[in-house]
């Protein structure tokens, strides 16, 4: 079935009774790793993982259902590669859910492997996943999709009535901030972290350097100043300036340090004294102090592409006015939901506007499916008027109101307006998809709600 070196056994025969388990124990075949295990198209993932493949040559890879059975264990439960490693050495429902016949007590693979894994598996293997596995719950027969994209061809040159007697379903479609886990940012806790960090990074190169005197940095006086600041119930726009220009000397002074000591390294012949994660944070800690003194001189409060975590540089304030938080720290996504089956056809760490991406999420659906969708429910900032052309040309309706001035003749009859108010009312149901996906580390995983895994995104 694949290459020499590829190694993978499917897994439809197995049952939950040709699980040996010992002790003459038995699995409860309602648990939910049992229940997934069922859902998941094991082979679909491994055709997809064998294409990182090119050589036949190599030794033999590890079973294709165990890596992803790890990656998905990894994530829903939020563990780092040692940490579900030895979770699943401890529990066997995990290990039928790699696909395991019998328990043992070795672990399943190497931590370290995980690095190369997260290499060879790239966004487009879990795309094509995630649509293998709506094919599957959805009935989806490939032949009936073909068919459906020639009969869509072919309804291009007709009226636009044959058109949408040709689409089929509603698409919902709405964008969120997936929070990211960081603490408020502020300028003073944001330069008091990059101080703190910056004298961790002196004290490991006086180490190395074997310096036994270290380099004055007053770490004491800026602790004391910015506790004092920090613990005050109201600070003062003076006050808070005062503090501000406090760290920024202090960070100043630091990273002078730092480009000193490596400097000296270079000149005693010791380079390399930083790891990748080492420097990765010294770049971050000079560009945070960049950005802020920029700011203080400047006497504003924005710059463009702003840091708001050194641990987390990647994270973005997305303005979104809503009335819990007008700013949001996170990706923001957008997501299309079809017959309770949710989609990120977008995601993006910097702020975008998501009314760009309405044509790309229905050309989605409609690969997907066969078909374009009958109608769209969506918010009004998806209905640009470049939207509505495009909708109109394929025969989609939406939920939106007409441009212009609202016409006192011709007002919709009673059923309109009922049936306009429904599906403005199933759109929620893509806001209860985002409560969903997003839980808290004490709440239950979404797999274990009533719906099937598949289900939840």
């Amino acid at each position: 079935m694949f290459a020499l070196m590829f190694r993978y056994q499917s897994q439809n025969q197995l049952t939950i009774k040709e699980s040996e388990m010992p002790f003459e124990a038995e699995l409860n075949p309602t648990n939910r790793w049992v229940v997934m295990s069922q859902t998941i198209p094991w082979d679909e993932f491994a055709r997809a993982y064998q294409k990182n493949f090119k050589s036949r040559r190599g030794a033999p890879t590890i079973d294709a259902r165990i890596v992803l059975g790890v990656v998905i264990i990894k994530h829903l439960l939020k563990l780092d590669d040692e940490g579900v490693i030895e979770m699943i050495q401890e529990n066997p429902y995990m290990q039928y859910f790699l696909g395991l016949k019998s328990f043992t007590s070795k672990p399943v693979m190497d931590p370290s492997l995980l690095v190369h894994i997260r290499k060879r598996i790239d966004l487009s293997v879990f795309e094509k996943l995630t649509d293998e596995h709506i094919r599957e719950g959805l009935k989806i027969n490939r032949q009936t999709q073909d068919d459906g994209d020639d009969e869509q061809g072919d309804d291009v040159d007709n009226t636009n009535d044959e058109v949408q007697m040709s689409n089929k379903g509603k698409l919902q479609i709405d964008a969120t901030v997936a929070d990211a886990a960081i603490k408020f940012p502020t300028d003073l806790d944001l330069l008091n972290d990059s101080r703190e960090k910056a004298e961790e990074l002196i004290d490991y190169l006086c180490g190395e350097l074997g310096v036994k005197q270290k380099p004055r940095t007053y770490r004491r006086n800026a602790r004391k100043a910015y506790l004092n600041l920090s613990k005050k119930k109201r600070k003062t726009e003076k006050e808070l300036r005062k503090g501000i220009r406090q760290q920024l000397g202090f960070v100043r002074r630091d990273i002078k340090i730092i480009n000193q000591l490596l400097d000296k390294s270079q000149q005693i012949g010791v380079g390399g004294l930083f790891d990748k994660h080492q420097q990765k944070y010294f770049f971050v800690i000079q560009h945070v102090f960049s950005q802020q003194e920029r700011m203080f001189k400047g006497k504003v409060h924005s710059v463009e592409d702003r840091l708001v975590s050194i641990h987390q540089p990647h994270v973005r304030p997305i303005v979104r006015g809503k009335a819990k938080s007008k700013v949001e720290f996170g990706a923001k996504i957008n997501v299309s939901l079809h017959n309770g089956y949710a989609r990120i056809d977008h995601f993006d760490w910097n702020a975008y506007n998501e009314g760009t991406d309405l044509i790309m999420q229905v050309e989605r659906y409609r690969e997907l499916h066969g078909h374009y969708p009958k109608v769209v429910l969506v918010d009004k900032i998806y209905l640009n008027r470049e939207n509505r052309r495009w909708l109109k040309e394929h025969g989609i309706s939406h939920t939106g109101d007409p441009l212009g001035r609202k016409r006192v003749v011709n007002q919709p009859s009673a059923y309109q307006k009922r049936k306009k108010r429904s599906e403005c009312a199933e759109r929620n149901q893509i806001e209860g998809k985002f409560g969903q996906g997003v839980y808290s580390d004490k709440s239950e995983p979404p797999f274990r709600q009533s719906e099937p895994f598949v289900k939840t995104w």
